[in-house]
């Protein structure tokens, strides 16, 4: 930065440059973030768990996601029972070892996730994980 000074003004700092810079930095920052990640829903809060295993591989994954109040949503939208089979049944054709994670609020009732995970039995799907957050 170049400190400019007249004999009859203060010195001053030429603050275009920095600015410059940093709305650059703000520009790339923007561009590299990743705004939508397919196992992230808005509203789910996640169960602790203390033991696990992070998932090695990456893999056609069925993420499922059931609201406390009972939704189901499936890549993004909410499906019902009979969608959410048909959906699992054309997934276990394809691949039956095709991972699925279940990702239930902490406060739905258990019986909204058992529900889930009785349709991915009677499609076929029996590699199924459910999601938690990392705990103590």
């Amino acid at each position: 930065m170049k400190i400019t000074a007249r004999r009859d003004e203060e010195p001053a700092l030429n603050l275009t440059p920095m600015i410059d810079v940093v709305f650059q930095l703000l520009i790339f920052f923007m561009v590299a973030t990743t705004f939508l990640d397919p196992e992230r829903e808005i509203g789910i809060e996640l169960p602790e768990a203390a033991s696990g295993t992070i998932a090695e591989t990456e893999t056609d994954e069925i993420i499922i996601n059931v609201h406390e109040d009972g939704r189901v949503i499936l890549s993004g939208t909410e499906v019902a029972d009979t969608d959410l089979l048909a959906t699992l049944k054309s997934a276990a054709q394809r691949d039956p070892e095709t991972p699925v994670t279940i990702r239930g609020d902490r406060l739905t009732n258990h019986e909204h996730v058992v529900r889930v995970m009785d349709a991915c039995g009677r499609a076929g799907l029996f590699n199924l994980a459910v999601g938690t957050i990392e705990g103590i």
